[in-house]
């Protein structure tokens, strides 16, 4: 069985020694503040705690990160980075949505082991650490605005079943609307997974997006009644 180790090295090895350097030193950061954040706290760690124990001055890690929080999200950014590679390949046929969870299921298959691990750190820090879900739903923010952007670009006319009237912007609406459906289904999942058992993998997380993704239509078409009723 090859290992995502076995997998990633070639690759590296194949880049110039300065980026070679510049990986490790980035894996070295991440690896470091999950570490620190995970014992001490996101709040009791600070930057030069960080750039002390990997060695390199603050103006190296601006270099590499905006904050404190940037470093904790790097495996997010990661995997949204990754996510819009897979939707720009992606074959834009059939419900968006349905076209949206395929993308995020692909990308997740597509990441490596390590990153997983990481990935469960990060999220697990997220969940008790306000700076960081707070930064995270900035970085969906700003993802949906790229995703919009790719899929404004590539995808064709929209068919809906609405009774919405045609106006300037009205399929850039739906688009909008459709894409924080999606963010929202994945971080329910996500929130699923990084709260549930520490052995969860990534196989879990990929039934638990699934199931997210089931429940949109029924959410949609919830109907509210007075307590008590029948």
């Amino acid at each position: 069985m090859t290992t995502a180790t076995e997998q990633t090295e070639p690759s590296e090895r194949e880049l110039p020694l300065r980026e070679r350097k510049r990986l490790r030193t980035r894996r070295a950061l991440v690896e470091t503040a999950l570490a620190r954040y995970t014992r001490d706290g996101f709040e009791h760690t600070t930057l030069d705690d960080l750039t002390d124990e990997v060695e390199i001055s603050k103006r190296t890690f601006f270099r590499y990160f905006a904050s404190k929080e940037d470093v904790a999200l790097a495996p997010e950014k990661e995997f949204w980075d990754a996510f819009l590679g897979v939707l720009a390949e992606a074959e834009l046929a059939g419900p968006v949505l349905d076209v949206l969870h395929r993308s995020l299921v692909t990308a997740l298959e597509r990441m490596d082991g390590v990153w997983e691990r990481r990935f469960a750190e990060s999220r697990r820090l997220v969940e008790r650490t306000p700076a960081l879900a707070a930064h995270s739903l900035q970085h969906c923010a700003e993802t949906a605005d790229a995703i919009l952007e790719l899929l404004s670009a590539r995808i064709g006319p929209l068919v809906a079943d609405d009774t919405l009237p045609e106006a300037p912007g009205t399929d850039e609406l739906r688009l909008r609307i459709a894409l924080e459906i999606m963010v929202a289904a994945f971080r329910c999942a996500l929130h699923a997974w990084s709260t549930g058992p520490a052995d969860a993998g990534r196989a879990e997380l990929v039934t638990l997006t699934g199931r997210a993704f089931a429940a949109v239509p029924g959410s949609l078409d919830l109907t509210a009644r007075p307590a008590g009723s029948d």
